[in-house]
C-alpha cells in the first residue's frame, strides 16, 4: 500500500511482519511458502506467527495514539519468553544484544525492538489510523505526528471522506 521507504535497522523486520496481511484485500503473505520462508516459518508456526503480527500491529497503532483494532494477547506476553544473547567481543570488550543465530520468530523480534528502543525509534513505527489499510510503516515526519501509510491514498481517503460530512 505505502510508497514510504522501509523502517531503518531491525525495525524493517516488524513492519515487513505485519504488512503481510493486506487488510483491505485479506491476502495473508503468509498463506505462501515464499512468505513463510522469507521469516523462517513452517506451516505449525502460523498461529503464533499471525498472534505476534497483530499483537505488533496494536503497538503500533497505539504509538500513532489510535486504539486496538481488535483484542490481541499483550506483546510483551508473547515476548516474554523470548531468548536474547549478549555477545561480548573479546578484543574491545563492546557488547550487542540480539536473538540466537537460526532463533524463532518472537526472539528476532524481541531483539528489534531492543535495538530500535536503544537508537530510539521503536516509537516512530506506527500503523496507519486508516481502519482499511493498518499498513506498518516509520514514521519520518520531522514532528513524529504521521497518522496515515501515505497521504496521497488514505490521507486524501480521510479528508475527502470528512469533506462529504460536511
Amino acid at each position: 500500500m505505502s510508497e514510504r521507504s522501509p523502517a531503518p535497522g531491525g525495525l524493517e523486520l516488524i513492519q515487513s511482519l505485519v504488512n503481510t496481511l493486506d487488510v483491505e484485500t485479506g491476502a495473508d503473505a503468509l498463506d505462501t511458502a515464499q512468505g513463510r520462508a522469507r521469516f523462517g516459518l513452517a506451516e505449525e508456526d502460523l498461529p503464533g506467527a499471525r498472534e505476534l503480527r497483530e499483537s505488533l500491529r496494536v503497538a503500533l497503532l497505539a504509538h500513532a495514539g489510535h486504539p486496538p483494532h481488535r483484542p490481541v494477547t499483550p506483546l510483551g506476553e508473547l515476548l516474554s519468553a523470548a531468548p536474547l544473547l549478549v555477545r561480548v567481543d573479546a578484543g574491545d570488550g563492546s557488547a550487542t544484544l540480539g536473538a540466537a543465530d537460526e532463533a524463532p520468530l518472537p526472539s528476532r523480534v524481541a531483539a528489534a525492538i531492543a535495538r530500535a528502543l536503544v537508537e530510539d525509534t521503536w516509537t516512530r513505527l506506527k500503523a496507519c489510523e486508516a481502519a482499511d489499510c493498518l499498513w506498518a510503516y516509520y514514521d519520518r515526519s520531522p514532528a513524529g505526528r504521521g497518522r496515515w501509510c501515505s497521504m496521497q491514498v488514505c490521507g486524501a481517503r480521510a479528508k475527502m471522506r470528512r469533506y462529504r460530512a460536511k
